[in-house]
């Protein structure tokens, strides 16, 4: 999304171990929006730390119905057991971005889509599941809007950026405000 929106950037892993931060804070009681603001700020603030003149961006995602947080799936049988437990059901995508500098939060903004997938059939999804996985295996819910994902919906309410996993308008605004991007 970033090289699309032509912002200037290098990628790098924060070497953040995702699974053991994302069980503690979860055993701490905290849940999708908080989950995903501190996961991105861990992940922000460890590379800061490390590059503490540049600006450095951070983010996650989390798909939630209610209080169930679904993971992305490690198997087929799991994406499977994902997408039949959200069918006709709404569920959340929260995406989170903290940027950081000098080893501090310096903006962060959340935001939540909100996704009514519609009910559909068994064979529906295990012809979903023959032409996206393994493809889907990385995607929190268990689709990929941007691809044929977009058929398992009814109804979406929210930004389609938040839903690929980046809350990209308000990032553009703040980087055009520091002057990363033309204004």
């Amino acid at each position: 999304m970033l090289e699309a929106a032509g912002v200037p950037f290098d990628a790098m892993a924060a070497g953040v171990d995702e699974e053991a931060a994302k069980a503690s804070l979860c055993a701490d009681g905290i849940f999708a929006r908080n989950l995903a603001d501190a996961l991105a700020e861990l992940k922000a603030l460890k590379l800061s730390r490390r590059f503490p003149e540049a600006l450095v961006l951070g983010c996650d995602q989390v798909a939630s119905l209610d209080t169930r947080i679904f993971d992305k799936a490690e198997s087929r049988e799991e994406a499977r057991a994902h997408l039949a437990a959200l069918r006709g059901e709404t569920h959340s995508q929260t995406s989170a971005a903290v940027i950081c500098e000098g080893g501090r939060p310096v903006w962060r903004h959340v935001d939540v889509a909100k996704l009514a997938m519609r009910d559909f059939s068994d064979a529906f999804l295990e012809a979903y599941l023959d032409a996206e996985w393994p493809a889907i295996g990385g995607c929190a819910g268990g689709y990929r809007l941007e691809g044929r994902g977009a058929q398992l919906f009814a109804r979406i309410d929210g930004s389609h950026f938040t839903i690929l996993g980046l809350p990209l308008l308000p990032l553009l605004d703040y980087l055009r405000a520091r002057g990363v991007m033309p204004k």
